[in-house]
């Protein structure tokens, strides 16, 4: 996992920014008590938290979650190698990209997107966009494929394997590297994607993604219902709706992160089955509550080092460099550059 022989870093920001309190859904930034007070008392009592002790409350769930950040990189590896050496996959083909996963239409775009006089108009023509939020959505999968990766992520979740979860916000759903999904299926997808998002994002860094973050999420009655609105660390990211049978649960869109507007505009885009949407990741969104059944998505947040060692997304300050595993948050230590990396992709 290296980027021209480079190791990938997080952005030490991880430690204290974007803290989801679940009881009171608001992200915060954390330092200490009297800090937590102060940038963040009033939006906490606007949203319930009234008392000492709700306050003592929140302050507990912050420093467990910090606490989980920080033991994060020792325990996902732990978790990795236990599930790598018991876990016996139902479906050991679905780890290695192959074409006969991709509906036909997607392979028809990249081959597109491939040719000599592909341009962004040519491009649309093919995906449907939502508005001018530069949302699109592609067939990516077979319905084939969704079911039996799906029929995969149930065995592992039914299995007695250590399971981590995506992220402060999803309590149900798969870290896809703790799979060993990430060399054999997500790096192959990622790059079969680039010319695709070079020519929907090129001032993202669309042309040269170099890394990503993947997990499966998972929604369902008397589990994870919704999904509150947020952005994501990531440059460009890719959602594909995997099925099962469900009803609502809708994605809705707001602002885009760095150009808010006083009266945000929203659109709801419904999930299909096999079909991705492609956003920005600074996107601000999130997911309506399903109302039956279930529904499971897999989400790429993919990264260009290029765009974020100048500007971490997170903390929107030059990104203070700490070590990570895997492909980290996608930050590389700087390198003179004498080429643009984007316009090699």
């Amino acid at each position: 996992n290296m980027s021209a022989g480079r190791p990938f870093r997080g952005c030490a920001c991880f430690f204290t920014d974007n803290i989801f309190v679940g009881r009171f859904g608001l992200h915060v930034r954390y330092r200490d008590g009297p800090q937590l007070r102060r940038d963040h008392g009033r939006a906490l009592r606007e949203r319930g938290c009234r008392s000492e002790e709700q306050l003592r409350d929140v302050l507990r769930e912050i420093e467990a979650e910090v606490q989980r950040r920080k033991e994060l990189i020792h325990k996902s590896e732990e978790r990795r190698a236990i599930i790598s050496k018991c876990y016996k996959p139902k479906h050991p083909e679905v780890y290695t990209l192959q074409d006969s996963f991709l509906a036909p239409e997607f392979l028809e775009i990249l081959r597109f997107c491939s040719s000599p006089g592909a341009d962004l108009q040519g491009l649309l023509s093919y995906l449907e966009s939502f508005s001018d939020k530069r949302i699109y959505r592609l067939p990516v999968f077979t319905e084939e494929f969704c079911q039996a990766f799906v029929d995969e992520l149930e065995n592992f979740e039914q299995s007695d394997m250590p399971k981590g979860r995506p992220n402060t916000m999803n309590n149900y759903g798969v870290l896809l590297n703790e799979l060993g999904m990430d060399e054999p299926f997500l790096t192959p997808l990622r790059e079969r994607l680039r010319p695709l998002t070079a020519l929907l994002y090129p001032e993202l860094g669309g042309g040269c993604l170099d890394s990503h973050k993947a997990f499966v999420v998972k929604y369902a009655l008397h589990e994870d219902l919704d999904l509150s609105s947020h952005y994501d660390n990531a440059e460009v990211t890719l959602n594909v709706s995997l099925g099962k049978e469900f009803t609502e649960g809708n994605l809705y869109f707001g602002d885009f992160s760095q150009d808010p507007s006083p009266v945000p505009r929203y659109i709801e885009v419904e999930h299909r089955a096999g079909r991705g949407l492609l956003h920005r990741g600074g996107q601000i969104h999130g997911a309506l509550p399903i109302a039956s059944g279930e529904r499971w998505n897999l989400v790429v947040w993919m990264r260009s080092s290029a765009i974020r060692n100048q500007l971490c997304p997170m903390c929107r300050r030059k990104p203070q460099l700490v070590e990570a595993e895997g492909f980290g948050d996608g930050f590389t230590e700087e390198e003179p550059q004498t080429v643009d990396l984007c316009a090699l992709g």
